[in-house]
């Protein structure tokens, strides 16, 4: 994950772009951000609660470190805390740290940033709730986790999320503002189910346990629930878990909501509306190009071909290949003014 044009706000918008309308131009990229951080408030909240109830190391103590793997956040953290992680500076760089961009406090403050600038478009209930929940998430203190406890926080974090996600879904305007949000919003999911399976595929099994084993079984469930996947897994595979299947379902099934193949899906179809609705073929043709050639690497293997070729190499692909699709978004509709280097010219003697 990284910073970059994670931390974008209203401070820099270009002149509007000759082909697109004043809309597209000035709050595309505010919607699409706040779309993206409300996901990683969500996601993050289910990690934390996770991990202390059910993911373990060899030692039987809760496997903190994997929250900063799959958040790519090791260096950041230790430039401030001391590793091995403990729950305690985990919570603190996480939940209430404003100096680190991936805790809730610092995401709260740019989710309110990006409603902001989007105010003229987005609904009244959406600013209501988005300036109850932000206010509330940035004025947290440690106290407050002690009083109420990681799970009550956790739940309060993922119902204000949802809350957040029904109210723009029936409130938000249909236009290019929405296809921005709902480009967010998947881009997002993608490259959260990536981390999540790369990581924890790699770390959660204790050395020593075999495949099968209530242990193996326990963690995969963990798997599931950092996703919000366990009960819909379970309806089509009530008895069996393995990794395979785990992967499987999380990579390649179509009705599961926080899948990468539906969420790729759902990217193509937003970019296609954009380009079908809005006159923006030119724009949106490269990008569909990468989503395509995503979705056709994924179709063409199962899951147990992935495992065996390299889950890793093939997630490490899939979140560059999001990356620069990111970039190609930002490049194509907000791209940043050029620089003017204006030299001092001495007046004539």
């Amino acid at each position: 994950m990284g910073d970059g044009p994670m931390t974008h706000t209203s401070a820099r918008f270009p002149a509007m772009l000759a082909n697109l309308n004043t809309l597209l131009s000035r709050y595309g990229e505010s919607m699409m951000w706040l779309a993206r951080y409300m996901e990683r408030i969500e996601n993050l909240a289910r990690l934390l609660e996770v991990t202390e109830a059910f993911v373990r190391n060899p030692d039987g103590s809760p496997g903190w470190d994997s929250i900063l793997q799959i958040n790519s956040d090791e260096d950041r953290y230790a430039a401030s805390y001391p590793l091995p992680a403990t729950e305690e500076n985990i919570l603190a760089f996480y939940i209430t740290e404003s100096s680190n961009p991936t805790s809730i406090r610092a995401m709260a403050h740019m989710v309110r940033e990006n409603a902001r600038s989007a105010r003229p478009l987005i609904s009244t209930e959406m600013w209501m709730q988005l300036n109850v929940f932000t206010r509330s998430m940035m004025e947290l203190s440690t106290p407050d986790i002690r009083r109420h406890g990681l799970s009550g926080l956790c739940n309060r974090l993922k119902q204000d999320c949802q809350t957040h996600f029904g109210i723009t879904e029936g409130t938000l305007y249909r236009d290019q503002a929405w296809l921005f949000y709902l480009l967010g919003k998947y881009l997002e999911r993608s490259d959260q189910i990536t981390r999540l399976i790369d990581i924890r595929y790699h770390t959660l099994l204790p050395s020593g346990e075999t495949s099968g084993s209530q242990m193996d079984i326990t963690q995969w469930g963990s798997v599931l629930r950092s996703a919000a996947a366990y009960h819909a897994f379970r309806r089509l595979q009530p008895v069996t878990t393995t990794p395979a299947n785990v992967v499987g379902f999380l990579l390649k099934n179509e009705g599961f909501p926080r899948s990468l193949m539906l969420n790729l899906r759902q990217v193509d179809n937003t970019l296609n509306a954009l380009s079908t609705h809005y006159n923006l073929r030119h724009q949106c043709g490269p990008l569909q190009e990468r989503i395509i050639n995503l979705r056709a690497t994924l179709e063409d293997q199962t899951a147990e071909e992935i495992i065996s070729r390299g889950l890793h190499e093939y997630m490490t692909y899939i979140q560059d290949e999001l990356a620069a699709l990111q970039a190609e978004v930002s490049a194509t509709f907000w791209p940043a003014a050029p620089v003017t280097i204006r030299e001092e010219v001495s007046a004539p003697q």
